[in-house]
């Protein structure tokens, strides 16, 4: 039997049908949702909820995109103008540097896509679904028609959906009809034609739940889903384009034009000298041909594609690319402090009732300890009324539940009312018999902006009773009365309330309060009846303890000259006490100034905004809108800024910042969605280990660019002063090819596997203004240019000199090109220390290339096929002599320019970051 699910058309549709005539057709039930056996059989049947993998360029582009470079088309053009001058084998050896380099982009740019589609299936979505009558969270892939989906605010959707009940469910549809509004959703049936963005019964794939929560039976899954439809209409492709790599681009397209002008100074000196007009345009063509570095392009692909493999290795899941770079020059990190400074497992420590305050054993989640007074004597809830029904408000009006996998304990949903279920546990009270004797008949959920949640619920004798939590400031406008111990109301001490709640607060505890109130006929449960009714029974105050590696993190984070500061919604004095445990505060009262809260930040004028928000390392109390005008204040300021977030109010802020950080395992799906990157781990350390790899990034791309250009510069030079002196030339055009072609893949590109240099997280971020090149890396080019091209032509004409054929002095010459690029190599793993710091032995790879590429030297110098091929001659062992000892010169000058800039260099300070000792 097929389902209906996947069979009603399109003009009839599940929202022109009533509610539970889908319930029947789809054979589920609205309350207890699916059996586990039913729902993997329609899984085997229907396939997973997921959408087809987008259809990308087909084989023939994705090659021809490998050529699609200005580098490549000189090179293209000067095979074709050496194949026209009938210099087949110069041609053949140019077309060979085209395709191997086509194939090393080819093969990189497959795993790097290979490597996205993993990680995108590490940011999946993740849904609640009830089954067997027991609230479950499955991947959305596992998803089938008939499942029973609870949504709440902040989730997206994950399948096609038909509303069976609702609590002021609002859904944001514009990813599908581009409504940017909210839509209402309820259960009322509709017309068969309604359109789409009409449908209010219905809540579709990819639509993210702004406020409310509700259920939903789900009728379409994968390709069957309205989002489905789109997805087959539009597709979606990845864009790779990065900042860095269009900084590149524009420098290549520069450097093209400086070496065809050069190339064309060549060819007209020539023809000034009466040389002969096809050698000089040849020599002229290789010389075109010798300095474009042909490595560039498949660098910049294989360097990006292993810093993402890096970053997810350390549970750093880059969803756009420019995050892999912009992360080595970040100065700012906001970091929210639930979750990601902290543990998010929240566990209540103390409550506070008028009658007294009561001291809560036990940690995380595990619902064993006990509950004394200060006396240290264990308080029941028989002897305190109000202690009772702070604790079954907290167990009730709660949307959380505990769960045991037979091996730890677990909370599915907010943690903070995990919290909640697990004291009332502590103290006794069964969460389900209680749900039992008080269904809930009406909710009003919790929100930012309303910052309290609100149940009415049955008593089974024909009354009713709101239960509520929520912030204190909050909740002490919507009580009048506060509970004694033996339940009586009595007026409400705001002042001692207060005082208590600043009291725990300091302790560094989150402090929530309770409040109950019996609803009486002709009283409307909503939140403007709510006002000034209600009876406040207690205060429930709870640590979320600090990360191990929180604190670490943080001093890596100043030492490396990044500011962190700490954005949160908690009270000021919570915000600071673990503020201080994870090294952003020092020690004692707080420097004035350095924690401020929501209502400090509005007093503020507009002129002190920027100075304030930059001096200041704790921001409480604050509100979404807060935190976006937060990240662009110190944005105008001149900080990239690198945001983390979990909740649907941080998304605007994640959006705004130079860097979006979500939260994989306890974000919404909204915070996922705006951000750049996903910590699979939700930690802190995280996101310090992944500015570390964006600086290795970075580091590795400069110095590819600083080894390969003195070697395509001095080879140009050899050939425009060969001709400007009208001598034999010192290597020949194919001869340049064969350094091109095999030392960018064995040496070059074992660059990109270099490990991060010692030191790199304690120097400052880099400015993103910077040019790719220094001014100090400009010199060191220039000056190993200078040395390959006076080296090459001392050595060629003293081989000359002594009596060596032109072959075998020009393949002298050549081998000292490669002997100066390998020793030029080690140089290059570090652009200010030397080899030997860093460890010669530390990047195998190197030395894997460097024996591949000496094996390739022996053959074109000894091998007679290739002497034919490339005009070269076995040489003597006083050659290679000469080849090694003009090499070790070179790396020393090399060495002495290092080691003379390290000692006049000026020490750089990177300043204390605020609320710091210095």
């Amino acid at each position: 039997m097929r389902f209906l699910a996947v069979s009603v058309s399109p003009t009839t549709g599940h929202h022109g049908l009533p509610a539970h005539e889908v319930v029947l057709l789809l054979e589920t039930d609205p309350h207890r949702g699916l059996s586990n056996a039913e729902a993997a059989e329609r899984l085997e049947r229907f396939g997973p909820n997921a959408l087809p993998a987008a259809a990308g360029p087909g084989l023939l582009i994705r090659i021809l995109r490998q050529f699609h470079h200005p580098l490549i088309y000189v090179l293209l053009v000067a095979g074709v103008i050496t194949a026209g001058l009938h210099e087949f084998v110069d041609s053949a050896v140019i077309f060979g540097v085209v395709v191997i380099n086509g194939i090393v982009g080819f093969i990189q740019e497959s795993k790097a896509e290979a490597a996205l589609d993993s990680l995108r299936s590490m940011v999946r979505t993740q849904a609640k679904v009830v089954r067997d009558g027991h609230e479950h969270t499955v991947p959305s892939e596992e998803l089938v028609p008939g499942d029973l989906v609870l949504l709440e605010a902040g989730d997206k959707v994950p399948a096609d959906v038909r509303v069976v009940r609702e609590s002021e469910l609002r859904v944001n549809e514009s990813a599908l009809t581009g409504e940017s509004a909210p839509v209402r959703k309820d259960e009322v049936l509709l017309p068969p034609a309604t359109p789409v963005a009409d449908r209010r019964n219905m809540a579709y794939s990819g639509t993210l739940v702004t406020a409310g929560n509700g259920a939903g039976v789900v009728v379409a899954t994968g390709a069957g889903t309205e989002l489905g439809e789109i997805h087959r209409l539009v597709g979606a492709a990845e864009v790779l384009t990065t900042p860095l790599t269009s900084k590149l681009a524009s420098f290549s397209r520069v450097l093209t034009i400086a070496i065809l002008g050069l190339s064309a100074v060549t060819f007209a000196v020539g023809l000034l000298r009466r040389q002969d007009a096809v050698e000089t345009f040849t020599a002229a063509v290789a010389l075109a041909v010798g300095a474009i570095p042909e490595g560039l392009p498949a660098a910049v692909t294989i360097v990006l594609a292993i810093g993402v493999a890096r970053m997810a290795k350390r549970r750093a899941v880059v969803r756009r690319l420019p995050a892999v770079e912009t992360l080595g020059s970040t100065t700012v990190i906001c970091a929210d402090k639930t979750g990601t400074l902290t543990e998010n497992q929240m566990t209540v420590q103390a409550i506070w009732t008028p009658a007294g305050v009561a001291e809560v054993s036990g940690t995380g989640y595990v619902p064993e300890g006990v509950l004394r007074g200060r006396d240290g004597v264990p308080v029941t809830v028989d002897a305190n009324a109000a202690l009772r029904w702070s604790l079954l408000a907290g167990a009730v009006c709660n949307d959380a539940a505990l769960t045991h996998d037979g091996r730890r304990w677990d909370v599915v949903g907010d943690p903070t009312e995990g919290a909640m279920l697990v004291v009332a546990a502590k103290a006794g009270l069964d969460r389900d018999r209680l749900v039992a004797e008080l269904p809930r008949l009406a909710a009003i959920p919790f929100s930012s902006e309303r910052q309290f949640m609100a149940t009415l619920h049955g008593d089974g004798g024909g009354e009713e009773v709101v239960l509520a939590k929520g912030s204190v400031e909050r909740m002490l406008e919507l009580c009048g009365s506060e509970m004694g111990a033996d339940g009586a109301p009595q007026p409400l001490d705001r002042a001692e309330v207060t005082r208590a709640a600043e009291m725990l607060s300091a302790r560094g505890l989150r402090v929530l309060a309770t409040g109950v109130r019996p609803a009486t006929d002709g009283q409307d449960f909503h939140e403007d009846a709510l006002a000034g009714s209600l009876m406040l029974t207690g205060l429930q105050a709870m640590l979320d303890p600090p990360r191990t590696a929180a604190k670490s993190a943080v001093a890596v984070c100043h030492t490396a000259g990044i500011a962190v500061k700490m954005i949160t919604g908690d009270h000021a004095g919570t915000a600071a006490s673990i503020a201080t445990k994870v090294g952003l505060l020092v020690e004692g009262e707080p420097t004035p100034g350095t924690v401020l809260t929501g209502a400090d930040l509005a007093a503020l004028k507009s002129e002190d905004y920027p100075d304030a928000v930059d001096g200041a390392s704790v921001f409480a109390r604050v509100s979404p809108e807060q935190k976006l005008r937060l990240v662009e204040a110190l944005q105008a300021r001149g900080h990239v800024v690198a945001m983390t977030g979990d909740g649907v109010n941080d998304a605007p802020a994640l959006r705004q910042a130079s860097i979006g950080v979500a939260m994989g395992k306890g974000g919404t799906e909204v915070a996922k969605d705006a951000a750049d990157m996903v910590l699979t781990d939700d930690d802190f350390a995280t996101i310090e280990a992944a500015v570390e790899e964006g600086r290795g990034v970075f580091d590795n791309l400069t110095k590819f660019i600083t080894w390969t250009l003195p070697t395509n510069i001095g080879e140009g030079l050899v050939i425009l002063v060969a001709i400007a002196f009208g001598a034999a030339l010192p290597i020949l055009p194919t001869q340049i090819l064969w350094v091109n072609m095999t030392t960018a893949v064995a040496l070059g590109l074992m660059l990109a596997f270099e490990p991060k240099e010692p030191g790199i997280m304690t120097r400052s971020p880099r400015d993103p203004g910077q040019p790719l090149l220094t001014r100090a890396l400009v010199t060191r080019i220039l000056l190993v240019s200078t040395l390959l091209v006076a080296s090459a032509w001392w050595l060629f004409e003293w081989e000359i000199s002594r009596g060596a054929s032109l072959p075998e002095a020009r393949a002298t010459s050549l081998n000292l090109f490669v002997a100066v690029e390998a020793f030029y190599l080690f140089s290059c793993r570090s652009l200010t220390h030397s080899a030997w710091r860093i460890g010669v032995l530390s990047n195998r790879w190197i030395i894997l290339g460097v024996t591949a590429q000496g094996l390739a030297q022996l053959a074109i110098t000894y091998l007679p096929a290739m002497n034919t091929m490339f005009g070269t001659a076995p040489i003597g062992f006083g050659a290679w002599l000469r080849i090694f000892g003009i090499a070790v010169v070179a790396s020393g000058v090399v060495a002495l320019d290092k080691w003379l800039r390290r000692r006049t260099a000026s020490v750089v300070h990177v300043p204390t970051p605020p609320g710091q000792a210095p």
